[in-house]
């Protein structure tokens, strides 16, 4: 390895040993690749081997090397807590043993696949959530993700990949990390060693290549990787030249206007929450008005809990919830608005080929871009095709 790479190295680790020294609160470091392969553990385990080296205390929580020879090669010298065994369905699994970190207080954790589910009978339900627990407990923690796995990034991903990714990160997890750090590769990188067995098993690697691994996907699963890690060092700017500069803020209030239509209300929340964070943190909420037709004697019990999981997700996102009750939902926005002084209704509208005659015909939406256009106030609309 080139001295310049290990004296960058060595640099990141001191960097992060100073912020370990300078809260009580733990502090969190993201290491975000574009797709399975890019390095990230392996970069996780160099800094771990770093970190040892200034006399640090860190340890192994929880390591996944897919049996990549590389990558298990730097599990050595570096102290390890076991993972615990749960049984379910008749299976043992293995997980992170949470309760072990707490009690053995490192100064540093290395935690793996930070999208991770839990087995049932765990604290928590994720993995994310656990990191959560240990930085709250005043151990600072590194941990990996990708890209893909961003809560408000699902319904991009599902459209450039065609991949339902059913493990994911609340994007609040990511704001909060002290630090985040883009592991990059080309795509003609990362096709090189998927083709050479790095990443996967030989018989999954045609398959890869075919459908995820496409060099399109991979592209554009790059670029929104950079735009996050873009997005992150923004979010940090901002928040050192408000230190200095009180008085500066984000004046934007977005609304984004959800129905019982579970879909298109998850692609509305998920999108809103990108665009406040592309507009340097804006609050936003998500309104849903509950007309007579939506009452809960009248609509099923599979629609209610979809609705009161859409609003979760918009919770989890950082998004405030204002349900209200009225027959003219038109009015009921613009009143909201009005309220809230709102900048931005973020509205969705079916993404069939004739959307625009659609809008044009009689709907809430199409109202509702009627009045906006009538109304005193400067407020635009934005709409998001489902």
């Amino acid at each position: 390895m080139p001295p310049a790479e290990d004296e960058l190295r060595d640099q990141s680790a001191e960097r992060f040993l100073r912020l370990v020294q300078q809260k009580r609160r733990g502090r969190l470091k993201v290491y975000l690749g574009l797709a399975a392969g890019v390095g990230k553990t392996y970069r996780m385990l160099l800094e771990a081997h770093d970190l040892h080296q200034h006399s640090v205390d860190v340890v192994l929580a929880y390591v996944e090397t897919h049996g990549r020879p590389g990558t298990v090669a730097q599990l050595r010298d570096l102290p390890l807590i076991p993972r615990k065994t749960l049984y379910y369905k008749g299976r043992a699994l293995e997980e992170m043993d949470l309760a072990a970190v707490l009690q053995r207080r490192p100064q540093v954790v290395i935690v793996d696949e930070l999208a991770h589910t839990n087995v049932p009978g765990s604290k928590n339900e994720k993995r994310w959530q656990d990191v959560e627990d240990i930085v709250r407990a005043g151990i600072s923690v590194i941990t990996a993700v990708n890209v893909q796995h961003l809560e408000s990034l699902h319904d991009q991903v599902l459209k450039i990949t065609g991949t339902d990714v059913t493990e994911r990160v609340p994007d609040q997890v990511l704001k909060q990390a002290d630090e985040v750090v883009n592991v990059d590769l080309t795509v003609d990188e990362l096709r090189a060693r998927l083709e050479e067995g790095k990443i996967y098993d030989p018989q999954k690697v045609p398959a890869a290549l075919r459908n995820f691994f496409q060099p399109e996907n991979l592209l554009q699963l790059r670029e929104l990787a950079l735009r996050e890690v873009a997005n992150q060092l923004g979010r940090q700017i901002d928040t050192g030249a408000a230190a200095v500069q009180p008085q500066r803020r984000n004046a934007d209030r977005l609304l984004a206007c959800v129905n019982t239509n579970a879909e298109a209300a998850k692609e509305i929340i998920r999108k809103t929450s990108r665009l406040a964070d592309r507009l340097g943190g804006a609050r936003w909420a998500v309104l849903y008005v509950q007309t007579p037709a939506e009452s809960a004697d009248r609509i099923g019990l599979a629609a209610q809990r979809h609705l009161i999981n859409n609003l979760q997700l918009a919770t989890e996102l950082g998004g405030q919830i204002l349900r209200v009750k009225g027959t003219d939902v038109v009015a009921e926005v613009l009143r909201v608005a009005a309220e809230q002084h709102v900048s931005l209704l973020i509205c969705g509208v079916t993404g069939e080929k004739n959307w625009w005659n659609k809008l044009a015909r009689r709907s809430v939406t199409a109202e509702l871009v009627r009045r906006v256009a009538d109304w005193d106030r400067d407020v635009d609309i934005y709409l998001v095709t489902y």
